[in-house]
């Protein structure tokens, strides 16, 4: 048997007011009483104090981290003490206090109010770590269909009038790189396999529903064939393309818009799906799913993407444990 990985994250409380500390507390329940066998992990809740239960606070290998205390008494407030709890993990992350970065749920409106320039998490992270770029990696690592379904995407917070145009050959090439690399890093994938979904219907049927096909993606394509670790499976409609992945045929689909990798995600894996930002120095993710204001504090909310997003956490800062130790 090989040896038992040590690994400490933190887990940041998104929100206040939404379902983070309660899905976080679901998710340490069952992962305390079920840890992975070759894994010793550890977990530092970061958040304003009285924000966790004190049951998930006395929970085995749970400690915190206080940043704040008390119930926010406006939407600025919340919106300021998620933002501190998530740069407090972040100078963890930095300075070797915690392996990786687990993020509760936020508000993009609270965040504005507080002042914080910041759309969302995947911003701040990429600033505050000085990362030259980064990919955001969607996944769920089990599905009702099959295997695994990861997509990374080309671009992700803006107006699908304004993506067309975003798209060019050195962002596709570099996006997809980056993907390649939380692929081996965090994955233990030595030989990445992509696929790529065309932007327009058909992938454009040969240019007779638009030219980024033969424009942009399969230049792109070319570039990264190049390079011997990885390996490009080919261009392919949006409207099959993903059936690939769950079958197993590749590792990841590049996804040019949000929507197009999102949509079949969130329905094929609503409780699973994780939020993976490549490319940072060190693994984040986060559940796929918002604060559901309208249900927090009521003991209903499904903690299952939570403790996807904390085990894959867990897997890559073993896997980089592991890798460390075989370089």
């Amino acid at each position: 048997m090989g040896a038992r990985h040590r690994v400490r994250i933190g887990i940041s409380s998104g929100d206040p007011r939404g379902i983070g500390p309660e899905v976080i507390g679901g998710a340490l329940a069952r992962l305390t009483e079920r840890p992975e066998p070759a894994v010793s992990a550890e977990y530092v809740l970061i958040g304003p104090e009285g924000v966790f239960a004190s049951d998930t606070l006395n929970l085995p290998g749970v400690t915190a981290d206080f940043v704040g205390e008390g119930s926010p008494t406006s939407e600025a407030e919340a919106g300021d003490l998620s933002i501190i709890a998530v740069e407090r993990g972040i100078s963890l992350a930095l300075d070797g206090s915690i392996g990786g970065l687990v993020t509760g749920p936020i508000s993009k409106q609270a965040i504005a109010a507080a002042g914080h320039p910041y759309p969302g998490h995947t911003e701040l992270l990429c600033e505050r770590t000085d990362a030259p770029d980064v990919t955001m990696i969607m996944g769920a690592e089990s599905t009702p269909l099959g295997g695994a379904l990861r997509i990374a995407l080309l671009t992700v917070h803006v107006p699908l009038r304004e993506a067309p145009d975003l798209l060019t050959v050195d962002l596709v090439t570099r996006k997809a790189r980056i993907a390649a690399d939380a692929l081996q890093e965090w994955w233990g994938i030595e030989h990445p396999r992509l696929a790529f979904a065309g932007l327009n219907p058909h992938a454009s049927e040969g240019g007779l529903f638009g030219d980024e096909e033969a424009r942009v993606i399969s230049p792109a394509m070319r570039r990264l064939e190049q390079e011997s670790d990885i390996e490009i499976v080919g261009l392919y409609p949006a409207d099959s393309v993903f059936r690939r992945c769950i079958d197993g045929a590749v590792d990841l689909v590049v996804a040019p818009v949000h929507d197009v990798g999102l949509a079949v995600l969130k329905t094929l894996a609503p409780h699973e799906g994780v939020n993976i930002t490549a490319g940072l120095p060190f693994p984040r993710t986060s559940p796929d799913h918002g604060t559901a204001f309208d249900i927090a504090g009521r003991g209903i909310a499904d903690s299952g993407s939570m403790e996807a997003a904390i085990r894959l956490c867990v897997q890559f800062c073993s896997q980089s444990v592991a890798r460390r130790g075989i370089r």
